[in-house]
């Protein structure tokens, strides 16, 4: 029996479709673990990009806490967390905290360095034309800065998506179950269906992120190069 034979075998199996262990319980399990991570990373991202590219103030400090997430390797950072969340929580604080942790500090960096650039990249002319009308720093962020830069931003946010969905299923190796524990199961039990048909549902699910979020975002950039 070939791979493609095998996978589709595989997902023509009704008991792959049910119980605690079946693709919608598991693909529930995935995108929760990813809106979570995605949610609490924008809102610990967002309001700090907003406020250096605002103010241009720190703008190293964002480079180096960008910098600084993206050369921590997820396995290692749930790794290292394990035995502090195991601490709190002995039962989900091996496999589901640890995760979510890894998965914000790897959404942070390109959420937060997406909104600085954004924000700092819209014409100062503009800025000034608005501050020039009276307009409090507040108003000038909420109603020039963010909407001229809302494409740059939700193109951070996709970037991050992406890859949390992709890489949440590391969670797997200590246990998480979700679209990983498919990929995990198939590597133990020298199942290439199982195996690979993880693979391709967490292909699918990143894709279909990609895809909403790029649609979203051409139709912001499109808004906003639209004469007022």
């Amino acid at each position: 029996m070939d791979l493609v034979t095998a996978v589709v075998a595989w997902f023509a199996d009704p008991a792959h479709w049910g119980g605690a262990n079946g693709v919608p319980v598991r693909l529930a399990q995935h995108v929760g673990i990813s809106l979570l991570s995605i949610g609490i990373a924008a809102a610990l991202a967002l309001p700090l990009g907003l406020y250096i590219g605002h103010t241009r103030r720190a703008q190293t400090l964002a480079i180096s806490l960008a910098n600084v997430g993206r050369a921590i390797p997820s396995l290692a950072a749930i790794a290292i967390v394990v035995p502090f969340t195991q601490m709190i929580d002995p039962g989900r604080g091996f496999n589901l905290y640890p995760t979510i942790i890894a998965m914000i500090v790897l959404a942070v960096p390109p959420i937060l360095v997406n909104t600085y650039a954004g924000v700092a990249e819209v014409d100062r002319d503009l800025v000034e034309t608005a501050r020039g009308m009276g307009m409090t720093e507040r108003q000038v962020l909420g109603r020039v800065e963010i909407p001229v830069a809302l494409p740059v931003i939700v193109g951070g946010i996709r970037s991050a998506s992406v890859q949390v969905i992709a890489t949440a299923t590391l969670g797997a190796v200590y246990g998480l179950g979700a679209l990983g524990g498919y990929i995990v199961e198939g590597v133990a039990q020298r199942d290439d269906g199982r195996l690979f048909a993880g693979v391709v549902l967490v292909a699918v699910l990143a894709l279909g992120a990609e895809g909403g979020l790029a649609l979203l975002q051409r139709r912001l950039t499109a808004a906003t190069a639209r004469p007022a």
